[in-house]
């Protein structure tokens, strides 16, 4: 038997998908929303079931490898031979579109730095910053070095460069405010930003992997499903879960679970209209000085949104800026431009939909490395 789920923007979309990869006699298991970890796959999800069909399985498949063969080597070179000339394409726009038009006196060394910032889509004005500022660096360090070698000045301009952009953001990887416990904090965002799945990774790799008495809150009460997942979650690690209908109960439930060392708080998914007829959430998390509350957004939004919505959800006065689906996106231009913008420090990193392996504590090393290139050694060296 073989059961697979399909993904689209309407159900009977869905269906025509699994009619056609597995035949007329498939067999509806079941039709639902998608849950938000899969939404951006589609807004719907139907599960299919079929029979498998041993001898004609063999057959196809032969047939498919026999066919694939004969052109799979041509096919690889096309790809690569593709790939390098859409690559120096990349790189020969990149150097004429992000290369500042009246910016004389730098050098060659410095307009390749801003282009890698810009085309990393960093803000013109502070990736131009960053680059004067290590080019100020390199002469000071000519000055005093006025006959180094080539190679050696190219290894001070890496270094400028790399001590110029970890200056410009922190990182503070942690939950809770303060050493003793409990250590209480709390996931805001958008909707579909993955603050439920990214919840139970730190509970599972902060809380149970550590010893950890783990306390599950929601006040999630505009979504059934998202309260019905984080509490199989709960069942399945073991940990306590409670669902919380307004920010009393949420207080009270703090106040009762103070036995526990870590307490994780989820909340619903704020649009511009929720904010404005609730706030009664946002004034409460940011006018406690013991709760710990991160910024969760994705960080496959453009530019300009990852903005606007650090913007919109500074009413909760996020302590921390915390990313998810750095698999989705090249680009951490957009996460570098918050942190330096806001100064508010980078906590986690959630890069996939496997739990808990896909969260990875922010170190300076990974951001530079994303941005510039520089391996991870280098950088700390530098440091």
């Amino acid at each position: 038997m073989r059961i697979k789920s399909y993904f689209a923007a309407a159900v009977e979309d869905a269906m025509a998908q699994a009619r056609q990869e597995l035949g007329p006699e498939a067999m509806l298991v079941n039709t639902r929303k998608a849950p938000p970890e899969a939404r951006h796959l589609g807004e719907y999800e139907v599960v299919f079931a079929a029979e498998n069909d041993p001898a004609q399985e063999e057959g196809t498949a032969a047939q498919v490898q026999a066919q694939s063969r004969k052109g799979a080597d041509r096919l690889a070179m096309d790809v690569a031979s593709l790939k390098n000339e859409l690559e120096g394409m990349r790189r020969a726009l990149v150097r004429s579109a992000f290369a500042p038009a009246r910016w004389s006196g730098v050098s060659p060394t410095a307009s390749e730095a801003y282009a890698a910032l810009a085309a990393q889509e960093v803000l013109p004005s502070l990736a131009r910053e960053i680059v004067e500022a290590a080019e100020a660096r390199v002469a000071a360090a000519r000055t005093m070095a006025p006959r180094a070698a080539p190679s050696g000045e190219q290894a001070t301009w890496r270094q400028a460069l790399v001590e110029e952009v970890r200056s410009r953001f922190t990182v503070e990887p942690g939950l809770g405010r303060g050493e003793s416990p409990p250590r209480v904090a709390a996931m805001v965002g958008p909707s579909g930003s993955g603050k439920t799945t990214t919840l139970v990774k730190l509970a599972v790799q902060y809380g149970l992997a550590s010893r950890r008495q783990v306390q599950l809150l929601s006040v999630d009460t505009f979504r059934i499903a998202a309260a019905a997942q984080l509490r199989s979650f709960a069942a399945i690690l073991g940990v306590g879960f409670q669902v919380l209908e307004n920010v009393g109960a949420l207080a009270q439930a703090i106040q009762e679970n103070r036995s526990k060392d870590l307490i994780l708080i989820d909340t619903p998914g704020f649009g511009p209209a929720d904010m404005e007829a609730d706030c009664g959430l946002a004034h409460f998390l940011s006018s406690r000085s013991d709760i710990d509350t991160h910024l969760v957004l994705s960080s496959s939004m453009k530019a300009a949104d990852v903005t606007r919505m650090v913007d919109r959800f500074e009413i909760f006065r996020p302590q921390r800026l915390l990313f998810t689906r750095l698999d989705e996106t090249e680009s951490l231009g957009p996460i570098f431009n918050e942190a330096a913008r806001t100064g508010k420090p980078l906590s986690f990193f959630a890069n996939g939909q496997r739990i808990p392996e896909d969260l990875e504590a922010v170190t300076w090393d990974r951001l530079v490395e994303g941005l510039l290139g520089t391996p991870a050694s280098q950088a700390a060296s530098v440091a």
